[in-house]
């Protein structure tokens, strides 16, 4: 589909980049200058826009509001040592966008709109990107079914939006998790591949009963038997038993993640043996009274690794070893924080650099 126009730029009059404090960054809480925002109608995409950042308006008959299309992405861009900026495996995220969008019968965004839109972007807002250890830009694209319409149906009109914002990592302390096995986050045949918000929503309840009972999050179990682990919160989850590196193979039940899929290539690198295998309780709960697993850590792009501590299974908390920094986890993220910063050659070819 070619796009109707070139991109528009209307860049903000005036900076809110000082009312960063770059020492203290959290989460989620500061949102750079620009944003960029592209319509779908009349089975075409409009001109991409790059504006200053500000509310969207839209009917309370939009039908995302009511049925559940929307679907996101979660991606950084990162300070290199030679001062130039990486957006780490841009084309990944893109086939993963194309991906949930179809699941969810959504216009796809071209990929120049994708690809060049998120240049044009995070170049407009380079001084955004920080440079300490561990930081980044924290990327969000994002498209909604935007028809006003409230009759339920597959929705003609979309809009496609990326904002971004400085970030430090997350979940640096080791987790204490439950097994859930009364819900589930997703299930075979539906949506759990597809990034969509309903995901996400349907995630909370569960997650939020865990905590009060004392945890940080969960790890999903399967939507059959309750019996495999498939996530952990809302990162996929990974294992180290005997010395190997251990995941659950992706299904639609579960999200293809990209720092997943760059974890197990760099495993590889490093000569670390890897297996992908449905992952039961009985093989965690055998694992921990034989001493064999020594770590487990969920993996996504908000905080590359987050160390597991504490199992709950079937009301019995079993206790991961203490971490060091020659954990396979932590060796696997080194390496990864090294490449996309240009410390360590790009081998695989995963960093857009501008």
């Amino acid at each position: 589909m070619e796009l109707t126009q070139e991109f528009s730029i209307r860049p903000a009059t005036q900076s809110r980049i000082q009312e960063v404090d770059f020492n203290h960054l959290e989460f989620g809480k500061y949102v750079a200058d620009h944003m960029l925002v592209c319509d779908y109608a009349n089975g075409t995409w409009e001109t991409p826009q790059i504006i200053p950042f500000g509310n969207l308006s839209l009917s309370p008959t939009s039908l995302a509001l009511h049925y559940g299309q929307t679907v996101f992405e979660g991606m950084k861009a990162f300070r290199m040592v030679d001062g130039r900026i990486n957006i780490f495996r841009i084309h990944k995220h893109y086939e993963r966008l194309t991906r949930s969008l179809d699941r969810m019968c959504m216009a796809i965004v071209p990929e120049e709109v994708f690809i060049e839109g998120l240049r044009q972007l995070v170049a407009l807002d380079s001084k955004w990107v920080p440079a300490a250890p561990g930081t980044a830009l924290y990327i969000r694209p994002f498209a909604y079914a935007s028809e006003a319409k409230f009759g339920v149906k597959v929705s003609d009109e979309y809009k496609f939006v990326i904002f971004s914002g400085p970030v430090a990592g997350a979940f640096q302390k080791p987790l204490r998790v439950k097994v859930e096995t009364s819900y589930v986050r997703a299930a075979r045949g539906g949506t759990g591949a597809a990034k969509c918000g309903g995901n996400y929503g349907g995630a909370y309840y569960p997650t939020q009963k865990a905590k009060e009972a004392g945890f940080d999050q969960v790890l999903w179990t399967d939507g059959r038997e309750n019996k495999y682990i498939e996530e952990s919160g809302m990162m996929n989850a990974l294992f180290v038993i005997d010395g190997v590196l251990v995941t659950p193979p992706l299904s639609d039940s579960i999200l293809d993640g990209v720092t997943r899929d760059s974890l197990l290539t760099l495993a590889g690198d490093l000569d670390i043996p890897v297996e992908t295998r449905p992952v039961s309780i009985e093989d965690l709960e055998k694992a921990f009274r034989q001493h064999t697993i020594t770590e487990a850590f969920g993996a996504g792009t908000a905080a590359i690794v987050a160390p597991i501590g504490t199992i709950h299974i079937n009301g019995i908390d079993y206790h991961l070893p203490d971490y060091t920094p020659g954990a396979i986890m932590y060796r696997l993220k080194d390496k990864l924080e090294a490449m996309r910063t240009g410390k360590e050659e790009d081998i695989h070819h995963w960093n857009y650099v501008f």
